[in-house]
């Protein structure tokens, strides 16, 4: 893979665990391998020139998810004094370049974008908002995001992860995803989020009723978000119940196309258009900081 000095990739590695990131192409998470399995999807001609847009890794959906509209219009929002700012879908942070610090054990790193000119313009507000990956071990990611209010006004957001899964997309069908107690929600044409509808305990990867679809948390999840594909004999926990961790409000699923070797599972702090719907938004008092974390570990199927 070739890329550009501004594009210089970290790795961080515990055994035969490794991941790749690009902290100034978004903070992203580009990849994880296994030895040779891999667990997070990359693609392998990646549009380097459009890194933000490419179907892969993990994108930091900050600081406001999904899509945005006011009065028909896609891509704006309102605040609290009726102003219209721009705002692009999933927030502008997969956008700009973090600054970054590798852990001393070269297991984990920290990334971290400050609010600027730019951004205030979007989002007037004073922020710091870091990500942080660490390998526990070989098979477990511990995963956090920490958003701090460093100015002198209630913040507002609502964050998330965009998980982009490897698995080839002939073995959705005897793939299942296992969720706790939820119920089913998505976002219609003109924005609305739909009437909330009696979730399933377990799906189908090719079930076209999780397509595109909010499956909201009811409660602390008990137990762990679960993908098992008995072909690859892989079994992806994804704990979000972590000690500390503000609660998380939905887990979406989506792909792209009937033939994206990805699927994509997703824990957010909200739901599209949650500053007009107040469907999960979260505001920050001046000086305080919070932190949403969760734990995803990878195991073979018996």
């Amino acid at each position: 893979m070739t890329v550009s000095p501004q594009q210089a990739l970290v790795d961080i590695a515990h055994g035969s665990s490794r991941l790749q990131l690009a902290p100034q192409l978004g903070g992203r998470l580009l990849s994880w391998r296994i030895g040779d399995e891999t667990v997070i999807h990359w693609p392998e001609h990646a549009d380097w020139d459009n890194v933000p847009r490419v179907r892969g890794g993990n994108p930091l959906l900050f600081p406001f998810l999904g899509r945005h509209r006011v009065d028909s219009r896609l891509g704006e929002w309102r605040d609290a004094k009726g102003v219209v700012r721009p705002l692009p879908v999933h927030g502008f942070a997969r956008d700009l370049p973090f600054s970054h610090e590798v852990d001393a054990d070269g297991h984990g790193i920290r990334m971290t974008l400050t609010d600027t000119e730019a951004t205030r313009a979007q989002y007037p507000f004073s922020f710091r908002f870091e990500a942080a990956y660490r390998l526990a071990d070989a098979h477990t990611l511990e995963v956090t995001l920490t958003a701090a209010n460093t100015g002198d006004a209630r913040l507002p957001y609502y964050a998330g992860h965009h998980f982009y899964f490897a698995l080839p997309h002939t073995l959705r069908g005897e793939t299942t995803l296992e969720l706790p107690p939820t119920v089913r929600r998505r976002q219609l044409e003109d924005g609305a989020i739909s009437t909330p509808e009696p979730g399933e305990a377990q799906y189908t990867l090719d079930d076209p009723f999780i397509h595109d679809r909010f499956h909201c948390l009811q409660g602390v999840p008990a137990t762990p978000v679960q993908l098992d594909c008995p072909t690859l004999r892989r079994r992806i926990e994804i704990d979000l119940d972590r000690e500390g961790s503000v609660p998380w409000y939905a887990v979406t699923t989506w792909t792209e196309a009937d033939t994206s070797d990805f699927y994509c599972v997703e824990p957010w702090l909200g739901l599209p258009d949650a500053i007009h719907n107040g469907l999960g938004l979260r505001w920050l008092e001046p000086g305080r900081t919070e932190t949403a974390s969760l734990r995803i570990r990878v195991s073979d199927l018996a």
